[in-house]
């Protein structure tokens, strides 16, 4: 299955609130991912203009788009990236597909 990370910037009420009830959000993280048949390989805190960052293996890019869409809807949130993320050898076919594309950039 295809993998994406996805980014969260909490809002900062929903920090303070973290700060004084400290919770572990990547269960229920975990367990809204396998409710769209996907399933979350890890999750990390990040010090940047995202709080939190996790890595998901789902379907395809509309149930990561759905997970996006429920997490957002939620309201604890300010700003969300999701990332489809290639596998080295689904990179090297992307480049070699192209290659036989023909597009050349506009001449000088």
């Amino acid at each position: 299955m295809p993998l994406y990370c996805i980014q969260v910037g909490y809002t900062p009420e929903r920090v303070a609130e973290l700060v004084r009830r400290p919770q572990d959000r990547l269960l229920t993280v975990k367990g809204a991912a396998e409710k769209l048949g996907g399933k979350v390989i890890g999750g990390w805190i990040q010090l940047s203009e995202y709080d939190v960052m996790i890595i998901v293996e789902m379907a395809d890019i509309i149930d990561a788009a759905a997970m996006s869409m429920a997490f957002y809807a939620g309201g604890a949130i300010k700003a969300i990236k999701t990332t489809p993320l290639l596998t080295i050898d689904e990179a090297m076919q992307a480049t070699q597909r192209a290659a036989k594309t023909g597009y050349a950039p506009p001449s000088a």
